[in-house]
């Protein structure tokens, strides 16, 4: 049974950022490692951190109940999660906001 705060257009930004943090080690984000990890990639709260957004944020934004993250927003997730180009221009897209030239 679908949840009535989560919309398609939510999931699939969620899913995407959630696909991108796991896909980037916390090493190549410039973090240390202190401790043995379950998963290899970044933590919502080192995502949080490194883009300047609330760890509930990030939270909401993954689960689809947060669907319009502004503009700035946007931009520092991609520098956080080091997306490419395209992949940024991706995250925009599923932001429903246009990508920068």
């Amino acid at each position: 049974m679908k949840s009535m705060t989560t919309t398609p257009h939510g999931a699939g930004l969620g899913a995407a950022i959630r696909t991108w943090r796991n896909r980037l080690t916390p090493s190549a984000a410039g973090l240390p490692v202190v401790r043995k990890r379950r998963a290899a990639g970044l933590r919502r709260e080192e995502l949080a951190d490194l883009a300047g957004v609330s760890v509930d944020y990030v939270v909401r934004l993954e689960q689809g109940r947060a669907t319009t993250p502004s503009a700035s927003v946007v931009a520092s997730l991609a520098r956080a999660l080091q997306l490419s180009t395209a992949e940024r221009d991706h995250l925009y897209r599923l932001a429903r906001i246009v990508p920068p030239t």
